[in-house]
């Protein structure tokens, strides 16, 4: 049977205790890291949340202790009581290197199986496995302090909005299906039998309400699902540090929030960050970085070909202006030496992923020049693009042609990857700027009509209500993301108070009046009792823990994720349910192979 704990209580954590604490008597607890037994000496090194500390037994200790410590494995759970010593061969590497505890009791409180990996920071087990036994990975130092960052992270946020005069309220997490942009996780309905609750994207409505009720200041870290498809930095279900102001502006919600960055990084890292921020319009965004949350620490700026080539004979390049597409490129400033044609080759097929038919080049070198598509073009065209592209020897021009959607996302993609390819960032900085004046509207090809860039709720350009109807593809948000190390960490937009603009908006996205009843019906009648004009953000919580902590990882910061498929490996979620349980539901689950049957 294993020990109690019975007549101890811990004092301390393991990696509290330091020389000062040399000729206390301390109980300590925790995780065996390692047993290093010597024959006359043994060795423990405990861990628990706080660090390592090492136990120390010798030919002076208990004999039924010593025996006891002789039996212990790596990843029993201990309890120790002893006395606080120097320790004879200091380890500089950790905070408690300079002491050791000799023990003079010792409770074995449970044992442990040899775990399916070692738990350390530099272990290199594949990530299913360790989110197979999410619990035992969770045990490491570096996952460990990333969540504890995480927790003082969310104290931060509750202290500056509550500084600042926000009040905390919880909104529903069972609301109505609205559907408009990412697909709802729906929560079929016992009770109201064919009816289903959508678990909530954001709480979007609900703080626009609040606003309406007179609460002025809200925020909330706040529980958010969307049903779509995941990214290395995406999750279904993730937080928001969700706010919304009353009587405000644009410079209003920009100048708090930047109050909260400089806090946040301040406290968390100890970087004094200067504001205001940098800021960007989307167009300038795009054109210059291919991205709507360009990483502007190095360069790489896109060149607009455009003008140069509309006559030219090369069909990718004229065929592409031909259908109103656009031709662009990026110069690698003396990367010819590490850009071989092999390497080329490579990032023509990263292109690829991103629609792009293909990646024209050109590599200047001190031996010679060569080109996939210089041959094609006169000599004063060729001249044209080095020109324009500042082409020296020991470039590579990398030029994409195609329509301007696959243009941007393929070399706003492309300077990212080669940003971290050729080490152009210099690390530990940190990028901050807004990027504002987004398009209103995008058009969806799948849905065959222009959709809120946003949210419908956005508010355009008071002086562009003209080209709700008219003229969509240049009609402009109130709307700004900010944006930190190539990451949109947060947004949000003045949002629409006149009930006439909000019935324009719904009729601009194509809602009859009867669809913009069904779906908005509570939020149309509220905004008939006098709207304020309101504003506000939401910040990806996970994201901001990310960059703070030093990972690119969604999955590092967040204590049991899901992967890639939407499910969780530790519990094996998704899963089926009783049919029994179906029943009470009245739902029946077809097969994927009867309904194709059945769609046949």
């Amino acid at each position: 049977m294993a020990d109690t704990m019975q007549g101890l209580k811990r004092t301390h954590y393991c990696g509290s205790l330091r020389e000062e604490h040399i000729g206390q008597t301390v109980v300590v607890s925790g995780w065996v890291q390692r047993n290093r037994d010597l024959g006359n000496l043994i060795f423990i090194d405990l861990r628990d949340r706080s660090g390592i500390v090492q136990l120390s037994f010798n030919d002076k200790t208990d004999r039924a202790i010593f025996e006891k410590a002789s039996t212990v494995r790596s990843e029993y759970v201990l309890m120790a009581q002893g006395t606080v010593c120097a320790r004879e061969s200091a380890n500089k590497d950790i905070p408690t290197g300079m002491v050791e505890i000799q023990v003079t009791d010792l409770r074995i409180l449970a044992k442990s199986e040899t775990p399916p990996f070692e738990i350390t920071d530099s272990t290199n087990v594949k990530e299913d496995l360790r989110l197979k036994y999410r619990y035992l990975d969770l045990r490491r130092s570096e996952l460990q302090n990333r969540i504890m960052t995480r927790h003082k992270i969310m104290k931060c946020v509750h202290d500056y909005f509550d500084d600042n005069g926000f009040i905390e309220v919880e909104t529903p997490m069972m609301i109505k299906s609205t559907p408009e942009g990412a697909r709802d996780y729906l929560v079929p309905s016992r009770i109201h039998q064919g009816k289903f609750y959508a678990l909530p994207q954001s709480p979007q409505l609900y703080k626009q309400l609040l606003m309406l009720a007179g609460y002025d200041r809200y925020m909330q870290i706040a529980r958010c699902f969307r049903d779509e498809d995941l990214r290395a930095d995406r999750q279904p279900e993730f937080t928001q540090i969700d706010l919304e102001m009353s009587f405000v502006d644009e410079e209003d919600v920009m100048t708090m929030n930047e109050g909260f960055i400089k806090r946040v990084f301040k406290e968390i890292l100890n970087v004094d960050v200067q504001t205001p921020f940098r800021r960007i319009p989307y167009d300038e965004a795009m054109n210059r970085y291919g991205i709507d949350k360009p990483d502007t620490r190095f360069g790489l700026e896109l060149v607009d070909l455009s003008d140069l080539l509309g006559g030219c004979e090369f069909k990718v390049f004229s065929g592409a202006l031909a259908n109103g597409g656009s031709v662009r490129g990026i110069n690698v400033k003396g990367a010819a030496s590490t850009l071989s044609r092999k390497e080329i080759d490579k990032l023509t097929d990263f292109c690829k992923t991103y629609k792009a038919k293909g990646l024209a080049f050109t590599r200047l070198t001190a031996e010679g020049e060569s080109s996939s598509f210089e041959k094609f073009l006169k000599p004063e065209e060729v001249a044209a693009i080095r020109q324009r592209m500042g082409a020296e020897v020991g470039d590579v021009l990398l030029i994409v042609a195609d329509k301007n959607s696959v243009v941007f996302d393929t070399l706003g993609a492309l300077r990212n990857h080669l940003a971290r390819k050729l080490n152009l960032i210099q690390p530990n900085t940190y990028d901050f700027l807004w990027v504002t004046d987004f398009p209103l509207f995008e058009y969806s090809e799948e849905e065959g009509r222009y959709m809120a860039k946003h949210h419908p709720f956005t508010s355009p350009k008071l002086d562009q209500l003209d080209r709700l109807e008219n003229d969509k593809e240049h009609c402009y948000a109130r709307a700004y993301d900010i944006i930190i190390n190539g990451y949109e960490v947060g947004g949000g937009s003045i949002r629409i108070n006149d009930p006439e603009v909000q019935t324009k908006m719904f009729h601009a996205l194509g809602f009859t009046e009867e669809q913009a009843q069904e779906r908005f019906g509570f939020l149309l009648n509220a905004f008939k009792y006098g709207v304020p004009p309101h504003g506000g953000m939401a910040y990806g919580l996970d994201r901001l823990v990310m960059i703070l902590t030093g990972t690119e990882n969604i999955r590092d910061v967040i204590a049991f994720p899901k992967v890639q498929n939407a499910s969780e490996l530790m519990t094996g979620c998704p899963d089926y349910v009783d049919t029994k349980d179906l029943d009470i539901l009245s739902i029946a689950v077809v097969p994927p192979k009867e309904k194709e049957e059945k769609a046949e």
